[in-house]
């Protein structure tokens, strides 16, 4: 049996679909006298089966070494555009510029098992967050949390809802979806990307939902998320894709050495956005709560007057 591209293998809701693939091929080939199970791909990212493969067996070689017929001028123009790049796609190495975004065991260490979707509490502070899409390829998406302390005085970021609507769907109607779940939490305004202009903004806006532009780009979001979710200061649902779509994210760092933060080829973050951003705004009311309490208790008061 020959698998092909095994490196690009994408699954929503896994976060190793090819080594899964493989253990639910190996039985099967047992009872084959002689099978073999063979992997053929172009090397990515340090990571999964082909990378551990190549750590045992492997047969390297070279796009213009197994293709002779292919023309060299292709190849070095490709080098010349962008070498990291050329280097995998032609050069069978594995590429050094791009990384994992957070391990398995720290989200999975986030997660609160059995949990889906918590119901409003009343007298908490939620913050929502939303992913636009047009409703033709991407998923739109909306994430709900708010901040609760404890016994010690720590602060934590709950997620309590994620929507996920997946493409084919009309716009205006998801957003008439989101505005019913954000009015059961007492919520009057998201905040969002620029996606699309104007449009989001009139839509939510049609519902007496404030659509507020984020100040941050998603790279940038992910990036000011990851403490969070390495110091085990949020609780995450129990969403089999979500967990996936933040293990399948990646950092990729550019020539100038610049690190961005996204979706690898053919994946998706739609949901891994949204829980990122609100937990980020969450943590923005605890900033703001903690100022206005020093604010308060340092503030200076007048003198009393003496009358004589």
């Amino acid at each position: 049996m020959l698998t092909d591209e095994t490196a690009f293998w994408r699954d929503e809701n896994s976060t190793n679909p090819d080594s899964e693939i493989f253990l639910a091929l190996c039985p099967g080939l047992a009872t084959i006298p002689t099978s073999m199970l063979l992997n053929a791909s172009s090397p990515y990212r340090k990571a999964g089966a082909l990378r551990e493969a190549a750590r045992v067996l492997v047969s390297r070689g070279t796009t213009l070494e197994m293709n002779p017929g292919l023309d060299p001028a292709i190849v070095e123009e490709a080098y010349d555009d962008d070498p990291t790049a050329a280097a995998a796609e032609y050069g069978a190495e594995f590429r050094d510029d791009i990384a994992s975004y957070v391990p398995r065991e720290v989200v999975d260490g986030c997660i609160i098992p059995g949990r889906r979707e918590l119901l409003p509490v009343m007298g908490a502070r939620y913050a929502a967050f939303v992913d636009p899409s047009g409703g033709t390829s991407d998923s739109m998406t909306l994430a709900i949390a708010h901040r609760q302390g404890d016994h010690m005085g720590q602060h934590r970021g709950v997620l309590d809802a994620v929507r996920e609507i997946g493409s084919p769907f009309s716009p205006q109607a998801v957003v008439g979806e989101f505005c019913t779940l954000l009015a059961s939490y007492h919520i009057t305004e998201v905040t969002g990307d620029r996606y699309a202009g104007e449009w989001p903004r009139e839509q939510f806006r049609h519902h007496g939902i404030a659509y507020r532009l984020s100040e941050q780009v998603k790279s940038d979001i992910y990036r000011d998320a990851l403490p969070l979710l390495n110091s085990g200061k949020v609780e995450l649902l129990d969403a089999p894709r979500l967990v996936s779509q933040f293990c399948r994210l990646e950092r990729r760092t550019s020539r100038g050495g610049r690190d961005s933060i996204d979706h690898g080829p053919g994946a998706h973050d739609d949901s891994a956005n949204a829980v990122a951003g609100v937990l980020l705004a969450v943590r923005q009311h605890d900033r703001i709560r903690i100022s206005e309490e020093a604010r308060a208790r340092f503030a200076v008061r007048p003198p009393s007057r003496v009358f004589m």
